[in-house]
């Protein structure tokens, strides 16, 4: 029997099912968190389990949202995203399976900086919904350091501490659609 030749299928992201968050320390006493509200992907796969899935990311840094409008138009400006000049980040990557534990690894570009990053992942599964569409989801959560991505900017407090932490905490919910 001929082996028959695995067939790709190419799925996007269902921007109204999904969203990227982050969290990063203020004060070192509490957390903030925001959002990226405009975002889009694809992701190609030959099999059903999404092994080796191909995954490729893209973000609007200008629709970051913090619910404060001066703490975003700081970020958005040179101390922190640039997004003047740098108006994406970018995540190209595959999605490792072994043995049911998922790693995404890839690279990921953050005003003009690249690295690698491997970011843990739950598979939830593959269902239809009551209309018959096939829709995916997937938990993305990972840690990365802001200044190994060119986001360098702090002051120190009357205390000693540091104003913004450089540890940020990424939780992004996916649900995925065939293209």
């Amino acid at each position: 029997m001929a082996n028959e030749a695995a067939v790709a299928t190419k799925w996007a992201i269902d921007p109204a099912h999904s969203e990227v968050q982050f969290k990063v320390k203020h004060l070192v006493i509490t957390t903030v968190t925001g959002s990226f509200e405009s975002f889009s992907g694809s992701v190609s796969t030959e099999s059903e389990n999404f092994d080796n899935a191909k995954i490729d990311f893209a973000v609007d840094v200008s629709s970051i949202n913090t619910r404060s409008t001066d703490r975003d138009n700081h970020l958005r400006s040179n101390d922190f995203f640039a997004v003047e000049e740098y108006p994406e980040m970018t995540f190209s990557g595959v999605l490792q399976n072994k043995g049911g534990d998922y790693k995404l690894v890839g690279d990921l570009t953050i005003r003009g900086t690249t690295n690698k990053v491997t970011l843990e992942v739950d598979y939830n599964g593959t269902v239809k919904d009551p209309w018959g569409n096939t829709k995916a989801g997937f938990e993305v959560t990972g840690k990365l350091n802001r200044k190994d991505f060119g986001l360098t900017w702090n002051t120190i407090t009357e205390a000693g501490s540091m104003l913004v932490g450089e540890e940020v905490k990424l939780e992004i919910s996916i649900q995925l659609t065939p293209a």
